[in-house]
């Protein structure tokens, strides 16, 4: 993993012994979160010549999750893509209607934060330290070479990703703990995310790229709570799941 860090799983994972429905959402996870980082020559590529949106299709139709892929391709050139990325996610701008002390400059940030403690209701330190400890508890932690909070967007992914391979491999707790970070945690981050993004204008792929990173952890925690309740305890019981829900609003 590139943003969560592992340092000690707790068990080994066989990802050749996982069904492949499981190991296509763990991908699906990952390729968000590579998604979602500033665009490189390689990543400005996949979405230009469109091979990025062709692989999540195939990813989530192997989900069998009922999630629609909208084009998720580019006409920009890689420096008008890479500004359009700034332009949403790293560069600070202070809303009009901002108080500030006098004296005092108001706060800048980003159009569409990647920072889940920006949209939820809660304390920053309190959305923190619940992360954390669910990443020490599962032998994860921040890689130190990012240096980022934990609530970071591409963090909460790798580590979704990481939770759905543990989950499918048999561990106990990351069933259950795999459902709670989805619905305490992603599913409402994801959502809110995808409506800021929808209140700005010229996101040109990252707008649908919200679209769809909203629908999918909402189908993929709509089939995780229909399998649980349903009674199916015995790893997450990826093969054959036909109770996949869909977020095409």
């Amino acid at each position: 993993m590139s943003d969560v860090a592992a340092d000690s799983p707790p068990d080994a994972i066989d990802v050749a012994s996982l069904e492949p429905d499981a190991t296509a959402r763990s991908a699906a996870y990952g390729l968000f979160a590579r998604l979602f980082e500033q665009p490189d020559e390689r990543l400005y590529d996949g979405l230009r010549k469109g091979s990025l949106a062709s692989t999540l299709e195939e990813l989530l139709a192997t989900t069998g999750l009922a999630v629609t892929v909208p084009a998720l391709t580019t006409d920009d050139d890689h420096e008008t893509l890479c500004a359009r990325f700034n332009d949403c996610f790293t560069v600070g701008v202070i809303p009009r209607d901002a108080g500030a002390t006098p004296g005092e400059t108001p706060a800048a940030t980003p159009a569409v934060p990647l920072y889940e403690s920006e949209y939820l209701d809660r304390d920053w330190h309190d959305v923190a330290v619940d992360l954390t400890r669910a990443y020490d508890y599962f032998g994860v932690g921040v890689n130190q070479s990012e240096r980022d909070h934990p609530d970071h967007l591409r963090i909460e992914l790798e580590f979704a990703s990481y939770l759905t391979r543990l989950a499918a491999a048999g561990h106990e707790d990351a069933v259950r703990a795999r459902r709670d970070f989805l619905d305490r945690h992603l599913e409402p981050f994801a959502s809110a995310l995808r409506d800021r993004l929808a209140d700005e204008p010229g996101t040109g792929p990252y707008g649908d790229l919200g679209v769809l990173l909203d629908r999918f952890v909402a189908a993929d925690l709509a089939d995780l709570e229909a399998r649980l309740d349903g009674g199916d305890r015995s790893g997450e019981g990826f093969a054959g799941t036909d109770g996949g829900g869909s977020r095409d609003a």
